[in-house]
């Protein structure tokens, strides 16, 4: 089968996010009256709800401000950063300046601060936003906010690990040092503070060291206080979309380092994941599996559908992994996850990508997570492919981030 080139990969997906993506969040998700985005939405644009996640409201200022400085300086995708990171910074903390998990429309507490992963996400978008406006306030917040989640992680009692949360046999979790790599590289490139570089490499070698298991082939979301393999739910659960999403943000730190030997390790890892993960029968790539048994039962909660945004990483992670080592089975992979994913999750009627898969790749209103559609994954995915796709359309071969 003949197969599109780099240009027209280039513009299939410049296509998506010009003409799908961007206008379908315009058209039912901004809220003007009180800033942020209403995120409680279903595939057709109704809302469930007008409450506001934090989660989605930092992200949402991370893809706003990205749009601006990756993709067209549009002053109507700063006016959305901007007060999207107005409602964060207003409404978003407790009296401690922990960001709570969930506020009303108007910005009311619903939900305290049970998720660390907010505070990593307000760093990301703040620090987005700094690059777009070269406000010194934002990247004062961020650079606070980030330090505060670092010594928050490091408390013996921490346990702000919402929306899941591990038994007490459970010590470390994957999210921490992975949000902590991709957040603190991107916080670093413009303010390369010891202490933020520091987290980096803390990060980088609890992820590489630790939870990848050579042995297993896998990488584990959780350890135990030993950072041992845990023989329980929790201990054998392995996500593969988390894990391909982790290993690009290892690949980004590989470039940054000029480290070919992490890239390749990185991009191996990724090659483990797809082939443990995918759906050998139905296609596509489960949310996540038990690593002894992959067909059977696992502890995650909704762990058999298959989301929109494991795709998505997939997809950004093949294309970067191609791009730095040119090994064959890449674009073998890149495009079966291609075809699978173009063939089950764009709403044709709507616009926008669906949310979520059941198993057998039919759209289903089951609950993951969050009761939340995010303008993250998937525009994040393509505004990372689109520099690659240029650089190999013009025939660069392996080329710089």
């Amino acid at each position: 089968m003949q197969r599109p080139g780099f240009h027209q990969l280039h513009g299939l997906y410049d296509d998506l996010l010009r003409n799908n993506i961007i206008p379908w969040w315009f058209r039912h998700a901004i809220d003007r009256e009180h800033g942020g985005l209403f995120t409680c939405i279903h595939d057709d644009g109704s809302k469930i709800s007008t409450d506001k996640y934090l989660t989605s409201q930092c992200r949402a200022v991370w893809t706003f401000a990205a749009l601006y400085n990756r993709f067209e300086p549009r002053p109507e995708f700063l006016e959305i950063a901007r007060a999207t990171a107005r409602f964060i910074l207003e409404h978003g903390r407790d009296e401690q300046g922990r960001f709570v998990h969930k506020v009303t429309r108007e910005g009311k507490p619903l939900e305290g601060a049970t998720s660390i992963y907010n505070d990593f996400f307000a760093t990301y978008g703040l620090g987005e936003l700094y690059r777009a406006t070269k406000e010194q306030r934002y990247l004062d917040e961020a650079l606070q906010i980030y330090r505060n989640a670092i010594r928050r992680t490091r408390s013996p009692d921490f346990d702000a690990f919402g929306p899941y949360r591990p038994t007490k046999e459970i010590k470390y979790v994957h999210s921490i040092p992975m949000i902590g790599l991709e957040v603190g590289q991107e916080l670093a490139d413009v303010a390369p503070e010891r202490d933020i570089l520091e987290f980096v490499d803390w990060s980088l070698r609890r992820i590489m060291d630790h939870h990848v298991r050579p042995e297993l082939r896998v990488l584990l979301e959780y350890l135990g206080p030993n950072s041992e393999v845990v023989d329980a739910p929790e201990g054998r659960c392995a996500n593969p979309g988390h894990s391909i999403e982790s290993m690009w943000f290892v690949m980004h730190q590989a470039i940054r380092r000029n480290d070919r030997a992490l890239a390749c390790r990185a991009a191996e890892i990724v090659r483990w994941m797809i082939e443990f993960g995918w759906d050998k029968d139905r296609g596509g790539i489960p949310h996540c599996l038990d690593y002894r048994n992959p067909g059977g039962p696992c502890w995650w909660p909704a762990a058999d559908t298959k989301p929109w945004w494991s795709a998505g990483e997939t997809l950004y992670a093949l294309l970067l992994a191609h791009e730095r080592t040119l090994e064959p089975w890449c674009m073998d992979w890149y495009w079966k996850v291609h075809d699978w994913s173009f063939a089950h999750y764009p709403d044709r009627e709507h616009g926008e990508w669906h949310q979520r898969l059941d198993r057998e790749g039919k759209v289903t209103t089951r609950l993951i997570a969050l009761p939340v559609k995010d303008p993250f994954h998937l525009p994040r995915n393509i505004l990372l492919a689109l520099p690659i796709l240029r650089r190999l359309s013009a025939g660069c071969g392996r080329g710089e981030r």
